[in-house]
């Protein structure tokens, strides 16, 4: 479904512009409060949280996308609204996103839904009487996509909204192989193989590992370091495997709670083929493809030196319907 409803202002028409600049804006962000998450495998995420819920106010779960956290700059822009409205909100930190190092061999992952679920049970146990709402971002968008599509009417939560997910995880690849969008790959691939190299440098990790230092450096590609690392690491027999398991565009039909799924045609992240043919998307999925906005941007207004953004208002307005 195309919308008219997003228009970015005439300097912030390119996708670069679009995903680059909300980078480098100065964002503040609430005071947060840390609490660990113990799981059951012996490893740990990290919860920040805005604010404590009251009795039958909702809670906003935030998912941050590839190598992202609360300091991420769509996540600290989301709380300070959630701060203005009063309204609740924990960052779901994916394993080792949180500043500190989890403890296993393994991570994290686009198709791992355990984690999330665990939290949800967790988050339900403790305020029983505050529905659960959701915004996923990017990878954890995509990871929100599958929950949903997993666990159709047993889902934990309320309302979802995914935002500029690769739920083709095998197009996006191979699109960041390519142009301008190759710098997007390094960027993020050299914050992945730091993170690999420390736990191949840990005597702890260093045999559960499936890869050698000196093999690292050459996982330049997000297809080289998912079918070397990734995959081994979580079940999968490879990165084709992993691809087709863990994207979530054939989840998207069996979705049964209210989810917002948004995307941009000119996200330098993406091609077409995350872009679901109708037949293929549930009735309780609004989807919205603008054709421009970036990966995560969707910059409406402002100035170049400061920003107005169009995702916030979008996010909270279709989570926070009463009924």
């Amino acid at each position: 479904m195309m919308t008219n409803n997003f228009s970015p202002p005439w300097w912030a028409r390119n996708p670069h512009i679009q995903t680059i600049l909300p980078l480098l804006t100065k964002v503040d962000r609430p005071a947060l409060r840390r609490e660990r998450f113990e799981l059951n495998d012996g490893d740990f995420i990290d919860l920040d949280w805005l604010g404590s819920p009251k009795k039958d106010e909702a809670i906003l779960v935030i998912i941050h996308g590839l190598e992202g956290s609360a300091e991420s700059h769509y996540v600290r822009r989301l709380l300070n609204d959630c701060h203005q409205r009063g309204l609740c909100a924990v960052v779901h930190h994916h394993r080792s996103c949180s500043g500190v190092t989890n403890r296993l061999a393994r991570s994290y992952h686009s198709g791992d839904t355990q984690d999330l679920q665990d939290n949800l049970q967790h988050l339900q146990q403790r305020f029983p009487s505050s529905d659960l709402l959701a915004v996923g971002y990017s990878l954890g968008g995509n990871v929100l996509t599958k929950y949903l599509g997993e666990y159709g009417e047993q889902s934990l939560l309320k309302r979802g909204a995914v935002i500029s997910a690769p739920l083709k995880l095998s197009a996006c690849a191979k699109r960041l192989e390519k142009g301008f969008s190759k710098l997007y790959q390094s960027y993020l691939i050299k914050q992945l193989q730091q993170k690999v190299t420390d736990k191949v440098k840990d005597d702890s990790l260093r045999d559960a590992m499936p890869v050698s230092l000196e093999q690292i450096k050459q996982l330049d590609t997000f297809y080289a370091f998912d079918h070397r690392v990734t995959a081994p690491l979580h079940g999968f027999s490879g990165v084709d495997d992993y691809y087709q398991r863990a994207s979530g565009i054939d989840f998207l039909a069996s979705i049964s709670k209210p989810t917002l799924v948004l995307h941009a045609a000119d996200d330098p992240f993406m091609t077409a083929e995350v872009i679901p043919a109708k037949d293929n998307v549930s009735p309780h999925v609004t989807y919205e493809l603008h054709g421009q906005g970036g990966h995560v941007g969707f910059i409406n207004g402002g100035t170049p030196f400061k920003p107005k953004y169009y995702l916030e208002q979008r996010i909270l307005n279709f989570l926070l319907v009463s009924g």
